[in-house]
């Protein structure tokens, strides 16, 4: 303040001392100095016009060029827009950031605002509302989405729990449900989220119905051994019906056990982290010994009758675990034992692929299994013919088993039947675990066999 004070002083000094230079004698120094005074004040003003205009809107490259007092407000002002536009970017970097971890949740965001309108939404909510999420901000929430549950949610305006609606994509066979949910804040704003809970709706499905399924197995053979020993107990029997009742009841004792091994070999693989590629097999001692069992069981359910052969493929190792993929291989031949006529012919053998992908199956000329129920054929307790299933001893969770070893061990199972024909059973696993040794007339198929010290180590 002091400088324009000054600055003043000597303009008016200045136009007082031109006036007496000029004038000399008369007295009209106060008139030089008022002019001066004047002077000074206009030039002022248009330094005071030129601050002011660019205050109302500063843009550094338009800064005027003054010195004094408004020289000093306009560095001032100057410091202070660089710190708050450094301050803005910042906090406008932060948000971005927060949007852009609010549009990667799986989970759908929406802000609403008084009137119910949408403000801001990520991807994930206008996926699982049916709208989208930039067409459609402004327009009013009840107006897209028209689910008469979430109309009278809504309305009601109780919002403590969430409600459950059909997603927009649902499909007929591909049910989608979504949970949606609003929270109050910010003086009649709303906060609404919602979640994809299909997959807990079909884990929940899924254990009611193991649960059911296994109380329903269990049951069975129950209910027969219970009948059996009341008829023991009450009923004179001769040693040869005693007897014949006692094997009747070992049997579904027998069935019972199977049951709970199965269960307990699946919650196994299910538990257990997946075996490692350090122990190596060979596929022919695999294929002998699931062939060997399932002779052994056609002898007892069919007499003999079916024809059980072995086609070898080239000499093969496979890496993993080799009372897996053993069970794995049972399973398959077990299960075409029990469902191959008493005259049928059963094949087991394996497959070298062009890629080194190796295909362990067992064909059978049965009869075949329907196009409809192939896809479900490897869920637990799903059985095609349910009474011919338990006719012969079959607990359901075979090849329930056989799919998670497949894919414990980086394969896959296949499937293949024609309805009259028959059916075949692969159970194919990668190349990262096969290891080709030679072909079937001997000769060497692969070159790994050429660091045959890291062969050794890998097999121990």
């Amino acid at each position: 303040m002091w400088q324009r004070t000054i600055a003043l002083v000597a303009c008016a000094s200045g136009g007082a001392a031109l006036v007496w230079l000029l004038l000399p004698g008369r007295g009209l120094g106060w008139v030089g100095a008022l002019a001066g005074a004047v002077a000074w004040q206009v030039w002022d003003h248009r330094r005071w016009r030129a601050v002011l205009t660019w205050l109302r809107e500063p843009r550094p490259a338009d800064t005027p060029e003054v010195d004094g007092a408004w020289g000093e407000l306009v560095a001032r002002v100057r410091r202070a827009l660089k710190a708050a536009n450094r301050k803005a970017r910042k906090a406008q970097a932060r948000l971005q950031e927060f949007l852009s971890a609010i549009q990667a949740s799986p989970n759908g965001v929406v802000l609403l605002s008084k009137e119910g309108t949408i403000e801001w939404c990520n991807v994930m909510a206008g996926e699982h509302l049916g709208f989208d999420a930039k067409r459609d901000l402004g327009q009013r929430i009840r107006n897209l989405v028209r689910d008469p549950v979430f109309i009278q949610y809504l309305n009601q305006r109780d919002f403590t729990q969430p409600v459950e609606i059909d997603a927009r994509q649902a499909r007929a066979g591909q049910p989608r449900r979504i949970a949606v949910q609003i929270f109050p804040y910010a003086k009649g704003r709303r906060l609404l989220l919602t979640r994809d809970v299909t997959a807990l709706q079909l884990a929940e499905a899924m254990r009611r119905d193991f649960v059911a399924n296994v109380s329903h197995e269990i049951r069975s053979p129950l209910t027969v051994i219970a009948g059996f020993i009341e008829t023991l107990q009450t009923l004179p029997l001769d040693e040869a019906q005693r007897q014949h009742y006692l094997g009747l009841m070992a049997q579904q004792a027998q069935r019972m056990q199977a049951l709970v091994d199965d269960l307990l070999t699946l919650s196994r693989l299910e538990g257990s982290p997946a075996p490692d590629a350090s122990h190596w097999v060979a596929v022919s001692a695999l294929v002998e010994e699931a062939a060997a069992h399932a002779r052994a069981l056609a002898d007892v359910l069919h007499g003999g009758g079916q024809t059980i052969e072995v086609q070898r493929g080239p000499e093969v190792e496979v890496a993993g675990h080799a009372g897996e993929l053993a069970s794995a291989l049972g399973n398959l031949a077990s299960n075409a034992v029990r469902y191959t006529p008493a005259d049928g012919h059963i094949t087991v053998g394996w497959t070298v692929l062009p890629d080194e992908t190796v295909d362990i199956w067992v064909r059978d000329d049965g009869p075949g299994i329907a196009p409809e129920h192939l896809p479900r054929l490897t869920e637990r307790f799903y059985r095609v013919d349910r009474s011919r299933s338990r006719d012969t001893g079959g607990t359901g969770l075979g090849l329930a088993i056989v799919k998670h070893v497949a894919q414990r061990h980086g394969g896959e199972l296949l499937i293949d039947s024609t309805v009259g024909k028959g059916s075949t059973f692969r159970l194919r696993l990668p190349p990262a675990r096969v290891m080709v040794l030679s072909s079937p007339d001997g000769a060497r198929a692969s070159n790994r066999q050429d660091a045959p010290s890291a062969l050794g180590a890998a097999r121990s």
